[in-house]
């Protein structure tokens, strides 16, 4: 498989984003800017995690709902859901109705909210490898694990978090920013 594809647009870009419009507007707008904010981070956090075992696109196309009925993802007020929240999200066909990972969402909430302002995107960041690394030049140059993510994820699953492998946590690092890895002759390879 090619590592770029042209869009109708004339601009080549990362071969996974194939021709759908969200895909490319999520490419080419998101996939790979700086994303900080506890609140971001979470809520990027959150997704990851139910994306597991899962394409990214069901993901994205479900983003709209998820953040309505996680309320935005503002930590505490997730950190607040019940068993009542549970079954009601059990019951959305908007969104991935996974126990375990509504569950986890809820968890991961309240230790968040427990944390002081900005330390989830410090304690994040601070796992980002230095922005000199080298860059791929196809798919076969990026990584689905590397050290920073599985320290991130050991260090996360230490304070309590779930669904926080070292490939989902390398998923995040690549969707927040953390690293690039748009790959050599797509548009947004800087």
């Amino acid at each position: 498989m090619s590592s770029l594809l042209t869009g109708a647009d004339g601009r080549a870009r990362c071969a996974w984003v194939g021709t759908d419009a969200e895909y490319q507007r999520y490419h080419d707008e998101e996939w790979g800017v700086p994303l900080h904010g506890d609140r971001a981070l979470f809520e990027k956090m959150s997704l990851e995690g139910f994306q597991a075992g899962l394409s990214w696109i069901t993901i994205l196309r479900k983003r709209p709902r998820f953040r309505e009925v996680f309320d935005g993802f503002v930590p505490e007020r997730v950190a607040a859901f019940d068993e009542d929240d549970v079954e009601r999200l059990m019951t959305d066909a908007g969104i991935i109705r996974n126990r375990a990972k509504i569950l986890a969402t809820i968890g991961n909430a309240r230790l968040v909210a427990g944390m002081r302002d900005g330390e989830l995107d410090e304690l994040m960041w601070s796992f980002a490898p230095d922005r000199e690394r080298a860059r791929p030049k196809s798919f076969d140059d990026v990584p689905a694990v590397t050290t920073e993510s599985t320290a991130m994820s050991k260090t996360l699953r230490a304070r309590g978090f779930r669904f926080v492998g070292a490939t989902t946590m390398y998923a995040l690092m690549q969707s927040t920013g953390m690293v690039d890895d748009h790959v050599e002759g797509c548009w947004r390879y800087t």
